[in-house]
This record gives C-alpha cells, structure tokens and sequence, in this order.
C-alpha cells in the first residue's frame, strides 16, 4: 500500500506537502492539491484513520445500534437496512459500526461509544416520543439522523409521511363503502404508530364515522400479532366484524390471512386487507393470495437519504435543511373490494 512518503517521492515534493494537501490545508496551492490527489488515487493511497482522526477530528465511522428488546424483534426491515447504509456510506468513503445492544438502558451503548471517541455520528430508527437516546446525542452535542420522526422533530431525518400513509389506506377503505374499518397498528411507544392513528382516526371523523374502541389497536407488528387480534375482531359477537382490516405491517396482514382462513372467511370477499409494505423480500406483497393492496415505501429506498443526510451534517449543512419526509405510493390489487350499499352498515355504539 502507497504511502506519504511514496506520493512525495513521485512528485518530486516533500511528505509535509503531500500531508498538508491531503488534509486540506489552505497554504497549498489548488494545482499542487489536485496534483497530490490524482497521484494518490493511482497509486493507491488509503489513509491511516487513527492519523486522520488526529488532523480532522473525523474517524470516518459512523454507528448504528440496534436493541434486542421485544419492540425490535420483529422488525425484519432494519436487516435489509443494514445492508443497503453499508453501501452508501462506502460509496462515501464512510464505514458503518453495527452493535447489537442487550442493556436495559437503551441509551448505554451510546454514552460507552460517545466516552471513546471512536465515531462521527450515528444512525437511529424507530423513534419514540421523548427518546432518551435523541436527548443524550444532542446534549452531547453528537451528530445523528434519524430514519423516523417524531411529533417535535429538532433533528436530522428521512422519515415516510406516515399520517398520509393511514390517511391514503382508510381513504381508500371508505371510498370502496366500508364503514366498519379496523387498524391493526404498531407499537404505541413508536412515533410512526402515533402518526398512522392520527391519520386513521382523522378520515374516520370526516367520514363521519364512529369506530369503536376496539377497532383501533397496537401490537408488535408482526405475524403472530396479526393473527391473534384479526381473529378476536372477525370472531367478534357483540358487534357486526370488521369489513376491511388496515394493517401497519405486511407482516401483520399475513397473520390476518391466516385468521380469515382457519374461520372459513374469503379475502376480499367477506374483508377486505390492506397494509403498508416496506418492501421486505420475505414479505412481498405481491406474492400474497389474493394480492395484497398496499401503500408501498420500501425500507432500502431509505438507506441513500440516510447515508446522504448524515455525511452532509457532519460537513456542516444546516439541519433545518436535513429533515425529509417522502410519501408513500398507493397501490391496489386483489385484497379489497367495493362494497354494495347493502353491506355498508356501520357500527352501533353498545348500550
């Protein structure tokens, strides 16, 4: 491997030239610095990230932690995340550092990587309203951009506009005749779930519909969540069942198949399914039977934002200018169907 000394003896310059160009030093001129950097490429220069740290006070590393506890465990997305922030932080000459955390503190991991000094920033997800790791990085005044927001967000992030995403969904749900709509959502702690509620509550007001406390509902996101709540709601006795089921998760839209199914209930024909699709490759939506009406934002679309936001923060932009959110697209396949005006009964409040 090339080093200092190597670029300098080729160009015919001392090695504090090549260091002083490299680094970017004012006092060297344009065409030296260029010159410098073309020789450095060819010949195949890497920098020593302990020495670069010392002249930039940037280690060109960034972490991302995610914790073990049971809101994680079903998020099979953040894999297909890890993978793709890889690539885009390479593609910027940036390595990604990935710890699993198991502490009960959730903001541990992150107060033992802060006290070494070893990382320019970080990547979170799944924020929560008052997240203790947000407020420990900006105390600590530490650079970070967050795949999510929150309702207050005073911070970096790329986020989906996920109100609209529940908005879009019982729109459309209530443009096909259903009344008796239910949101199978996601963690109530996480900002997202907050959002989509917001959203679905909002349409059902407007479409002056009154949905039972029942109707809306949070869980961990996954399969088994989705199983066991569509199958309280359609075994339902009290009240007429649910005609259409919004799903936060495809995920939780397979469980809510597998339900209809051991009941002996037909999608779409006795209810209709809809859910938001990350795109995760073992949960293609277009492989469900029938096909799996969705708003669709895939979870790897996300990684060249992120990886974008956070090097463009640790380079100084402003982080008013560094808080994005993009909407999701709609699409509609085989799982929801209109409804005759005979079957548009809404629920009746108990007495």
């Amino acid at each position: 491997m090339a080093t200092i000394k190597d670029i300098a003896k080729e160009l015919g310059i001392s090695p504090a030239t090549v260091s002083r160009a490299l680094n970017g030093f004012p006092e060297v001129r344009a065409e030296t610095r260029k010159l410098v950097q073309e020789t450095a490429a060819t010949l195949g220069y890497k920098p020593n990230q302990i020495a670069q740290k010392l002249v930039s006070g940037r280690s060109g590393m960034v972490g991302m932690i995610l914790s073990l506890g049971p809101a994680q465990t079903s998020a099979a997305g953040f894999y297909e995340i890890m993978a793709g922030l890889s690539d885009h932080l390479a593609d910027r000459d940036v390595d990604l550092v990935f710890h699993a955390a198991t502490a009960t503190d959730p903001v541990a991991p992150y107060r033992r990587f802060v006290s070494k000094n070893t990382l320019d920033g970080f990547i979170l997800n799944a924020p929560e309203e008052n997240d203790p790791r947000i407020a420990f990085l900006e105390e600590q005044k530490i650079p970070f951009v967050v795949h999510g927001a929150t309702s207050d967000a005073s911070y970096a992030f790329f986020d989906i506009d996920n109100k609209s995403v529940a908005i879009d969904g019982t729109n459309l749900l209530a443009d096909l005749g259903h009344r008796r709509i239910a949101f199978l959502n996601g963690p109530q702690n996480h900002a997202y779930a907050k959002a989509r509620a917001e959203g679905y509550l909002e349409v059902m007001k407007q479409r002056g519909i009154t949905p039972p406390e029942f109707a809306l509902q949070y869980g961990s996101g996954d399969e088994n969540y989705g199983y066991a709540a569509s199958l309280a709601l359609l075994t339902e006795r009290s009240d007429p069942r649910p005609t259409a089921i919004l799903c936060a998760t495809t995920p939780i839209a397979v469980g809510v198949y597998r339900a209809a199914k051991d009941i002996g209930l037909s999608i779409p024909q006795d209810v209709s399914v809809l859910a938001h699709d990350d795109a995760i490759p073992q949960f293609r939506s277009i492989n469900f039977n029938p096909t799996l009406s969705v708003t669709r934002a895939p979870f790897r679309d996300a990684c060249g934002p992120l990886a974008r936001i956070l090097c463009d923060l640790l380079d100084g932009t402003p982080i008013k200018d560094l808080q994005i959110r993009q909407r999701a697209e709609l699409i509609v396949r085989d799982s929801t169907k209109m409804l005759q005006e005979s079957e548009r009964i809404p629920w009746q409040p108990k007495h």
